[in-house]
């Protein structure tokens, strides 16, 4: 079922649009979930990294903290860095959107398919650029489950009684996604302890959770620099997405030339921002097969890569405020304190974008292949570890996890709730927190937000030591 012609307004619209969806699609079988879905690069849902919570969204797996078994342990502090949940898109895309919508109705061929008449006959464009990136009902839900299952793997660190006291920190970037992320949190903390009489606040710091802008290095050298990204450019014209673009034509009866590498792009956004909007398997789906779809990802990761993350060594680095923010509370939460000082804050929850957690990532030392992703070398790229749809998907969380332990302060890192090991200490789930610091003593000691970013003329240029 597609909706017909909706009201203007766009956040009426868009009420009425999940009103329609929620009779049929409210509970999405596993099984009508478009096999494509894991493809979407940054507009994937976080589903799609931790398929059970399909069963119950709800659900934590305790045996992913990993303290050592041999000494006793118990969670001090949690940083948590997490990125908004699913939004609508943003008015670049609904434009692109529009005009495809406008193209297909009146030059595609009438098609015998079914999926071919919904897209021609039945689907109506609603989305109005009045949404411009707003968090949807769904990105709420995605906040509030996070929380409640946070809440139950650290029980005493996101307890009642924290919450009333105010002890538990939040901080947000200024986006209105992201307010609306971090008051969803603060949604599924009281519902997860009944405590609904709690009041929240929190605070909006850009310098922290949008770092990038403030980088003149980064803002000058990459983003709005044309050659930064001179890789992608390549490969958007390049074989294969050639191939791509010719057989969407094909299967919608267009003139080649009529399909440009963005309406394409828009095509797939589209199968991607229906399910985890209205969680509904769109007919725009069916135009690619899960190698379309590969290509598609790999577009998407080359530019994620080549403007966020490893490709240029100011990305990495303009995440130093982030990362000395990391470090200074955890230092707080983990130093001996006398017995008449007041206790650290057990948690300090930030939310930002996925251009805040892939820099922060990447200066860490994360998914950094062996060989640099390119236009060049697509078909050897397949078991990479830099996949943004399982890095950054929607409600995407980085999980500092501090525990008192016999030995000392100990250190664990989650992503999106998995364990990871941190690069250069592979040996140990929760390495001793000291050891951590060893390890990053040169970006501890150095990463000078001013002297990277304003004074470093080597960062405006490609990171020559991929």
């Amino acid at each position: 079922m597609f909706p017909g012609p909706l009201p203007t307004n766009g956040f009426l619209a868009a009420a009425l649009g999940l009103l329609l969806t929620h009779m049929s699609c409210s509970s999405l079988a596993v099984q009508d979930i478009p096999p494509i879905a894991a493809y979407f690069g940054t507009k994937t849902r976080y589903e799609e990294v931790n398929p059970h919570l399909l069963r119950d969204a709800l659900s934590v797996r305790p045996s992913v903290l990993k303290p050592p078994s041999a000494e006793r342990c118990s969670p001090v502090h949690l940083t948590a860095v997490i990125r908004h949940g699913s939004r609508y898109p943003t008015v670049k895309n609904i434009r692109r959107i529009q005009k495809l919508s406008e193209l297909v109705r009146k030059e595609a061929s009438r098609g015998s398919e079914r999926w071919l008449q919904d897209v021609q006959t039945q689907w109506e464009t609603w989305y109005t650029e009045d949404m411009d990136g707003q968090l949807v009902a769904k990105g709420r839900e995605d906040l509030r489950q996070l929380a409640r299952r946070l809440a139950v793997l650290f029980p005493s660190l996101l307890s009642e009684e924290n919450l009333r006291r105010g002890r538990i920190s939040f901080l947000s970037s200024s986006k209105h996604r992201c307010v609306s992320s971090v008051e969803a949190f603060q949604e599924g903390l009281r519902q997860h302890w009944d405590a609904h009489d709690v009041e929240y606040s929190h605070g909006v710091d850009d310098q922290l959770m949008r770092f990038f802008e403030h980088c003149r290095g980064y803002v000058e050298g990459v983003e709005k620099n044309r050659t930064a990204l001179l890789e992608v450019e390549k490969f958007k014209h390049g074989e294969e997405m050639e191939g791509v673009r010719r057989r969407m034509a094909e299967r919608l009866g267009l003139p080649h030339h009529r399909l440009t590498p963005d309406l394409v792009e828009a095509a797939f956004f589209l199968c991607s921002y229906e399910l985890s909007i209205k969680s509904l398997h769109s007919p725009w789906c069916f135009l690619f097969d899960e190698s379309d779809a590969k290509v598609l990802e790999y577009k998407s990761d080359l530019k994620q890569y080549w403007k966020r993350s490893h490709g240029h060594v100011i990305s990495s680095l303009s995440s130093c405020p982030l990362f000395h923010h990391v470090f200074r509370t955890l230092d707080k939460a983990g130093r001996p304190r006398r017995s008449t000082e007041a206790p650290p804050e057990p948690a300090s929850i930030l939310v930002g974008h996925a251009e805040t957690l892939l820099p922060l990532l990447s200066l860490l030392g994360f998914y950094k292949d062996q060989t640099p992703p390119t236009a060049s070398n697509y078909h050897s790229q397949h078991g990479r570890s830099f996949r943004t749809s399982q890095i950054v998907p929607y409600a995407a969380n980085l999980l500092f996890v501090l525990y008192d332990c016999q030995r000392g302060p100990r250190l664990q890192l989650l992503i999106n709730e998995s364990p990871v090991r941190f690069p250069g200490l592979e040996l140990e789930d929760a390495p001793l927190y000291r050891d951590v610091r060893a390890t990053f003593r040169h970006l501890l000691d150095g990463c000078d937000f001013h002297s990277e970013c304003e004074g470093r003329t080597g960062g405006r240029g490609p990171n020559t030591e991929l």
